[in-house]
């Protein structure tokens, strides 16, 4: 890397992530109390957050930093515009693998796992992005990871129990966006004070 680049890259300065919520409400809903471990020995907390490694985030960092360079100013339109755009295909194309999944319709819900891993993926909602990536693989009539065939019935169980969970990380990062820009002073419309 070059003298210039490196002093460009210096001046960048990625976001940190919003600091946990530290009130009643965060008290009560159990928000960074310990919830699992991964494979690596870190425990996931409620707030999508890891203890130790700090190796996860609802929101991967590097890849949404990314997008917030793409800001021509503080008022973060730009990227918030595509985290609205985001907002509202997840929320259609989940409607949309629920009507699939009730006609047992496992193409459909493979396509429709297809485009909100790539959606996801843009923005680095990386959890989202995991468990759509399965849902694509059992509509095709393939395991989590997409190397062993299972058969319909197995699938269609999969994903009875998938979608809820994609459905609860896709909030825990809805939450997550919408903190992130009050916290800039950017607030979504329908988190605006009144």
């Amino acid at each position: 890397m070059g003298e210039g680049a490196a002093a460009a890259k210096a001046k960048t300065k990625s976001p940190s992530p919003p600091p946990p919520d530290s009130g009643k409400d965060a008290k009560d809903s159990g928000k960074g109390k310990p919830e699992a471990n991964d494979d690596n020995g870190a425990t996931s907390t409620t707030d999508g957050t890891k203890d130790e490694s700090g190796s996860s985030e609802v929101v991967n960092m590097e890849t949404f930093s990314q997008i917030l360079e793409l800001d021509e100013d503080e008022t973060h339109d730009f990227s918030k515009e595509m985290v609205v755009a985001y907002f509202s295909q997840a929320s259609s194309t989940f409607t949309n693998m629920d009507k699939a999944l009730a006609e047992k319709d496992l193409p459909e819900l493979s396509s429709l796992g297809h485009f909100l891993k790539g959606s996801s993926a843009a923005l680095g909602i990386h959890l989202v992005q995991a468990a759509c990536e399965k849902m694509q693989h059992y509509g095709d009539l393939r395991d989590a990871d997409g190397s062993t065939p299972i058969d319909a019935s197995d699938a269609l169980a999969r994903i009875e129990i998938l979608l809820p969970e994609t459905k609860e990380e896709y909030a825990e990062a809805e939450r997550w966006l919408k903190k992130f820009y009050a916290d800039k002073k950017a607030p979504f419309d329908d988190d605006a004070p009144s």
